[in-house]
């Protein structure tokens, strides 16, 4: 390229981020405002759990294509009424919050796992090839590439050709032993506490809360060290856990999530790396994957 064409591309591209810059800010609640409906999905009801406490209903989505034995599994359960009746027994400060059967245990008060397997294998990451994979542009501490997929969380190596499902905020994960595939899908926890990445492709991950998660980030914590209560009546009781798809229609909660590949999440990602309102002085440049918001609204009728 000769000094005059070099010059001139390097004054189209300055002019091009004088106009970005100079682009009027737009709040995330604005975007989603203007955002098409098209760009909004509606979660697979046979992939959708509802958990029902005396305060209201957990909606949790699945995540089969990181984990498609353990879900199947806590379809199965769930169909069955396994955690009907259970309680949620354990809730430790920062951390998590989990439930299941409290004496699981006790071969003599455990409760029956009916046609559910009871041996699985450890699902801590998948292959990448192939994989629909939105990818942030920051970096990250724990995986060589970071974004997501179908709406979840997950990194990516390239080197190795896997991904998977990363330990944020309201992330859903089967509870194991010390063994790699001692987890079958009957005692599951929510992260409630700073994202703890650190289990990252350590346990298997099956899906995330996507609406009452204060139902649970708000329960009394255990005692030190982990936070299982000391006495059965601390623990929250759980009505039941349905699949959605196992629920009439008209009882289902209603809710849309914003498609992860979309410009509309691409355009709340930007306004978040770098806010530009009244109040923040100096815009990050940089957002963590966990703090990437993931909305989620009632559908319109």
């Amino acid at each position: 390229m000769t000094l005059r064409p070099l010059l001139l591309a390097c004054a189209l591209s300055a002019t091009a981020l004088a106009a970005t810059a100079a682009a009027p800010y737009r709040s995330m609640q604005q975007i989603l405002d203007a955002s098409p409906a098209g760009d909004w999905r509606t979660p697979d009801p046979a992939n959708t759990l509802y958990m029902e406490l005396d305060a209201g209903r957990v909606v949790i989505e699945l995540a089969p294509g990181f984990a498609p034995q353990h879900v199947a599994n806590i379809r199965t359960l769930a169909r069955e009424g396994f955690w009907d009746g259970t309680s949620i027994y354990r809730v430790q400060d920062n951390f998590v919050a989990q439930f299941g059967d409290a004496d699981a245990d006790d071969a003599a008060k455990a409760r029956s796992l009916g046609s559910a397997k009871r041996k699985l294998p450890a699902e801590f990451e998948r292959d990448a090839t192939g994989l629909a994979f939105d990818r942030l542009p920051d970096s990250d501490g724990w995986s060589p590439q970071v974004g997501f997929v179908d709406g979840f969380a997950a990194g990516r190596d390239p080197a190795t050709d896997k991904a998977w499902l990363a330990h944020c905020y309201g992330v859903v994960g089967a509870g194991r032993n010390l063994d790699a595939d001692s987890s079958i899908g009957a005692e599951l926890y929510v992260v409630i506490g700073q994202s703890p990445r650190q289990l990252d492709r350590n346990i298997t991950q099956v899906g995330r809360v996507i609406q009452g998660i204060e139902l649970l980030s708000a329960l009394p914590r255990g005692p030190e060290p982990m936070g299982f209560y000391a006495e059965a009546a601390q623990r929250t009781p759980i009505r039941a856990v349905h699949l959605a798809s196992e629920i009439p229609e008209g009882e289902r909660t209603r809710l849309q999530l914003l498609r992860t590949g979309t410009q509309t999440f691409n355009d709340v990602v930007e306004a978040r790396r770098n806010r530009r309102d009244d109040f923040y002085k100096r815009p990050a440049g940089h957002i963590d994957l966990c703090n990437v918001p993931l909305p989620v609204r009632v559908a319109k009728d």
